[in-house]
Parts: C-alpha cells; structure tokens; sequence
C-alpha cells in the first residue's frame, strides 16, 4: 500500500495560483486512483477533483471546474493539483486520497490519505 505526502500549500491572494503535489511511496502507484478533496473549518471534507489510473480521465467538482486541474505522473509517483483564479472560498485543508477501485466523490470509499496542507486565499 502507498503513503501520501502532500506540498505546496501557502497564502495567496484572490486571483492567484497554486500548485499542490502529492508524492506516493511505493512501487504500485499506478494501480490506484488518485483524488483531491479539501476541509474547512467547520465543514464536511468535499471532493475536488479525481483522476484514473493512467491520467487519462479526469473528474471535477461543479465549484472548481475550468478553475483546477488534475494531473498525474506515474514514472513520479506524484499527482499534482494546479490551482488557477483561486477565491477565498477555496481556503482549506487539501487532502490527497488514493483507492484501488474508479474513481468517487465520497471521501469515505477512499482508504489511504494523505496529512494534508493548507490553502489559505485572501481577499
């Protein structure tokens, strides 16, 4: 089973741009489908975006589509989540998630996680 590392998290102001990393231990990388969801304070982790094993189907929540975009290198061990026109709304923790199944919008069918980072946008 892989483990999650993710970075590139900060303080950006409304209108900027972040790209978030999320390297993976392991040799079995490619098996796993490879999603983003994020936390606010006082609120439900909420799916972002998700992508299969090859890279070649990506999936969006409604509130970041055409904003965000989902990507993976397999021969890296790493998907990344580059983060453009960020509002204060996207402020949150950032949470990589992996599982060996098609891709889910329910963080609860997901079984291996990431520590998380923070994205803090300000207005």
């Amino acid at each position: 089973q892989v483990q999650l590392v993710e970075s590139g998290g900060g303080l950006v102001q409304a209108g900027g741009s972040l790209r978030l990393s999320c390297a993976a231990s392991g040799r079995t990388f490619s098996r796993y489908t490879m999603g983003w969801f994020r936390q606010a304070p006082g609120k439900e982790r909420q799916f972002v975006a998700a992508i299969s094993r090859s890279g070649g189907l990506t999936y969006y929540a409604d509130s970041v589509k055409g904003r965000f975009t989902i990507s993976r290198d397999n021969a890296k061990n790493t998907v990344y989540l580059q983060m453009n026109s960020l509002k204060p709304d996207d402020t949150a923790v950032y949470y990589c998630a992996a599982r060996e199944a098609p891709w889910s919008t329910n963080p609860l069918e997901y079984n291996i996680w990431g520590q998380g980072t923070q994205v803090t946008v300000s207005s």
